[in-house]
């Protein structure tokens, strides 16, 4: 027995999420663009890194928590470590694999980016929702995660 077929409704709400999280991740973006700050993927990654413990991780561990494909990621480290906002430090158990750790710089542009990226959530998605509505979505969403 094969898989029963999508509906014609599941398939508009596939539809809607991929346009929502386009419109939004635009919109979010072109406030950072426009407060003169790198895009999105940086704060990911030197988000991640602060709240590692020590403020470093090891690169397949940034791949497995942010959404950047790994060829994507190894040039972003390369751009922020030119930026002096990581560092690379060689692992002392073999002295092979590479840490990636967050600097000060990383850590005060980080917050710079939350100010705007903070205000753009609060435009961009908690203007159109009310705090019921925010929890239902919430609690929907969490459904694909399980």
């Amino acid at each position: 027995m094969g898989q029963k077929p999508r509906t014609e409704t599941v398939t508009q709400a596939w539809i809607a999420i991929m346009h929502a999280q386009q419109r939004l991740l635009r919109a979010i973006e072109s406030d950072l663009k426009k407060a003169g700050l790198p895009p999105l993927g940086w704060y990911d990654v030197l988000w991640e890194l602060a709240r590692a413990e020590e403020g470093r991780l090891r690169p397949f561990e940034i791949e497995e928590r942010t959404l950047l494909a790994q060829y994507n990621l190894s040039r972003l480290i390369d751009r922020l470590e030119r930026e002096e906002l990581v560092s690379r430090e060689t692992l002392a158990e073999d002295g092979r694999g590479r840490w990636v750790v967050i600097t000060q710089a990383g850590r005060a542009l980080r917050e710079r980016m939350w100010t705007v990226y903070s205000r753009a959530i609060e435009t961009h998605v908690g203007s159109k929702l009310d705090e019921p509505s925010a929890t239902a979505l919430v609690n929907l969403l969490a459904r694909f995660s399980a």
